[in-house]
């Protein structure tokens, strides 16, 4: 699935743009506002992956399958792309953030930023751990 979004693209465009007619004092304001643009997109492409996910759970409980889920075009499990997914967007957004971070909170500000980082990628990667964890009851033969 391309998640590209051409929107998005014409709005960089334009705060480039606009960053070169007003120049570097606005800066922090431009990127902010982009970056605002920019989690919206991820979010609406967040929802739409988490709705689909959904869906498929439900049809494999209402199948009553014990089988992972798998991607119908790369038979990849699809719990792994949402995990690549949220990497790879912790990298692309970690860029920023750590530029604005490092802006506004000096080193201390940077630690914060990428201990966040780290952590929210570090609980999706527990989760893949541990997959019975926080479903349902312990020993629940659904679980395992």
């Amino acid at each position: 699935m391309n998640d590209h979004d051409p929107e998005l693209g014409k709005q960089l465009h334009a705060t480039l743009q606009t960053r070169k007619e007003l120049g570097p004092e606005y800066e922090a304001e431009l990127v902010q506002s982009f970056l605002e643009q920019v989690e919206l997109h991820v979010d609406g492409v967040v929802e739409k992956r988490v709705r689909r996910q959904l869906a498929e759970q439900q049809m494999i409980v209402a199948r009553g399958s014990s089988r992972p889920p798998q991607t119908p075009s790369s038979g990849i499990p699809v719990g792994l792309g949402a995990r690549l997914g949220l990497a790879v967007a912790s990298i692309v957004l970690a860029i920023p953030l750590s530029a604005i971070a490092a802006a506004y909170g000096g080193v201390t500000g940077l630690i914060v930023c990428w201990t966040g980082i780290v952590a929210v990628n570090a609980v999706q990667a527990s989760r893949s751990w541990f997959p019975g964890r926080g479903h349902g009851r312990a020993g629940d033969p659904d679980d395992e």
